[in-house]
């Protein structure tokens, strides 16, 4: 591991250089991938510096010790213990951070809540998680952006997709993806009976058009009016759109804004990342065929959360914790359930990547 921090090391500081370079400076497209580069390498280089000071250290202590100083060796045996400690926790933590970064983290998401089991209750508990993640969103300053809904007319939806521009995003947001259950008492229930309800999230990468080609002639797009969510036509013209992939029967449909334009270009934006998904889950599942991992970023079939209400509690199924901070997760405080979250995930890859021969 050291030769490699070396490597890492001096990779870092050539980096830094050519960042000062004036052909590099009027070069944008090469200035941007070098500043990104440089910072996710500098987590790196800056727990490798204090790690290789410290080894350095030790060297020099057991030099020491093969001397005649004995009041220098018994000064020297106390000092040992404690770096090899630090050196110890210092390795784990660069181990974690050795662990190749899934190249889609720094993408922004697509965002899909479906309402499930439950009905009513589970179309207000989409709206629920709609407005959670917007919180959140709104806490990291990411942009949140509705692409498209279906309401109920009682405060839900039956759907909701909306994208999340920032820092990060998809990173932060992918092990979002799965089974979220709602315990609680529903408004519409008149008896006060606890009913569990559920609503599914996908959480996607958003797709640039270099990510996927999609090529327009296997694209069959109908027009149609625009309807509200009594079924009634909100509007006179066709500006809402149903593109269909034809090769993966993909279907998106969009309907929220006036412009038929606009509508077209939202439902190209999801289907764009919805494909890209597809192909992303068909090489995560080869992988996953070598090697299981605890926490799923993909399967929007397993139970991951539930949010009981009359306890005030909130449970991870995945890493079987539990918060007692109900209203606070609701009003968007989630970086402790996703910090929990990708320590888990870490951990499960850093144990994969000793088990792989």
């Amino acid at each position: 591991m050291i030769d490699q921090l070396k490597e890492i090391n001096r990779r870092f500081e050539e980096i830094s250089k050519r960042l000062y370079d004036p052909y590099i400076v009027n070069d944008q497209e090469e200035y941007r991938r070098l500043a990104k580069e440089s910072k996710d390498l500098k987590p790196i280089v800056e727990k490798s510096i204090k790690y290789l000071k410290i080894i350095s250290n030790l060297e020099e202590d057991h030099e020491i010790l093969k001397g005649s100083d004995t009041e220098l060796k018994e000064l020297v045996h106390e000092e040992i213990n404690g770096l090899q400690e630090e050196a110890k926790k210092l390795q784990e933590e660069i181990k974690i951070l050795l662990i190749p970064k899934d190249p889609n983290d720094d993408k922004n998401a697509i965002i899909e809540i479906r309402a499930g089991t439950g009905g009513d209750e589970a179309a207000i508990f989409v709206a629920d998680l709609y407005r959670m993640y917007s919180k959140y969103a709104e806490r990291k300053n990411w942009q949140v952006e509705e692409l498209s809904s279906s309401p109920t007319g009682i405060g839900g939806f039956k759907e909701v997709i909306f994208s999340l521009s920032g820092e990060g995003v998809y990173g932060t947001m992918k092990f979002e993806s799965g089974v979220h259950r709602v315990q609680r008492v529903p408004l519409t229930e008149t008896q006060g009976r606890i009913h569990t309800s559920a609503s599914t999230v996908a959480v996607l990468p958003e797709a640039e058009e270099v990510d996927v080609n999609i090529d327009p002639s296997n694209l069959r797009i109908d027009t149609y009016r625009a309807s509200g969510a009594g079924g009634q036509h909100v509007n006179k013209v066709e500006s809402a759109i149903r593109i269909t992939h034809i090769p993966t029967n993909l279907v998106v449909t969009c309907q929220d804004e006036k412009s038929q334009h606009k509508n077209k270009a939202k439902a190209l934006k999801i289907l764009r990342s919805r494909v890209y998904a597809q192909i992303k889950a068909e090489h995560d599942a080869k992988i996953a065929a070598k090697r299981k991992s605890m926490v799923s970023t993909g399967d929007r079939s397993a139970k991951i959360r539930t949010y009981n209400f009359p306890q005030g509690r909130v449970t991870d199924h995945r890493i079987n914790l539990t918060l007692y901070k109900l209203e606070y997760i609701k009003a968007g405080d989630l970086d402790e359930l996703i910090e929990a979250i990708k320590v888990a995930h870490n951990m499960d890859m850093l144990k994969a990547s000793l088990e792989d021969p």
